[in-house]
């Protein structure tokens, strides 16, 4: 049996939820090696850090696999920033047809307004660190986090904001990081300040945005940020 059939055979057992696993070389033999789905949503998927160590203490890890259940193969926006943050092929297979389609890094960069929101890969964070990649051509560090860690008792961003280079400041500038608290007890949202009142972010299930910094985005701003460089103490 393929590893193609065996990626089958565990996409069929878990719909709806996507399934995903490892394509692995283990003496000199393609193999599929599922993979738990640690994910909250069922139309997405993040592979367990332990299915993944083991994996790459068996062979080597040539590429990710995953399920599209009752759709196409076609990749999504974040299948293609997962791909390219990977370094690895990706293989997707839709359901229930048994289409296969198959992506490789190319360079793709999600748009900074407008794209779709997937915790952990375009989320709030993440539009802040590519804004900051793409603008001041640093890259920040990047933290897993799984969806409503700010009601698991994590408190992520103060915990990991001087880690990731910023400090507290007073004055708002361009580039400045919002920290917001919205229905929680911490912060768990946060904006890019773009200058002129306005702001870039990504709320929660809706799409990447530029808006006034007004209204709730100010009511609910509980702390500015600047960047000061990764290290500093």
């Amino acid at each position: 049996m393929s590893w193609q059939q065996d990626a089958e055979r565990h996409a069929q057992a878990e719909a709806p939820r996507e399934a995903c696993g490892l394509v692995v070389v283990v003496k000199g033999r393609s193999i599929y090696w599922p993979c738990r789905n640690t994910a909250l949503g069922a139309d997405q998927f993040s592979i367990d850090p332990g299915d993944y160590a083991c994996a790459e203490d068996t062979g080597e890890i040539v590429a990710v696999v995953h399920s599209h259940p009752d759709a196409t193969p076609d990749p999504s926006e974040a299948d293609l920033v997962g791909c390219e943050a990977s370094g690895l092929e990706w293989h997707i297979v839709g359901l229930p047809a048994l289409v296969w389609r198959s992506i490789r890094p190319s360079g793709y960069r999600a748009p900074l307004v407008g794209r779709q929101f997937v915790h952990g890969v375009l989320d709030c964070y993440a539009i802040i660190r590519d804004w900051y990649r793409q603008e001041r051509g640093v890259e920040l560090l990047d933290f897993e986090r799984h969806d409503d860690w700010w009601l698991r008792g994590q408190d992520l961003y103060r915990q990991n904001f001087r880690a990731a280079g910023f400090e507290p400041c007073e004055e708002l500038h361009p580039g400045a990081v919002l920290l917001m608290q919205i229905q929680s007890p911490v912060p768990n949202h946060a904006a890019i300040y773009l200058g002129d009142d306005f702001i870039l972010h990504h709320l929660h299930g809706r799409l990447s945005s530029r808006d006034v910094f007004g209204g709730m985005w100010r009511k609910h701003t509980v702390t500015t940020l600047r960047y000061v460089g990764a290290g500093h103490a």
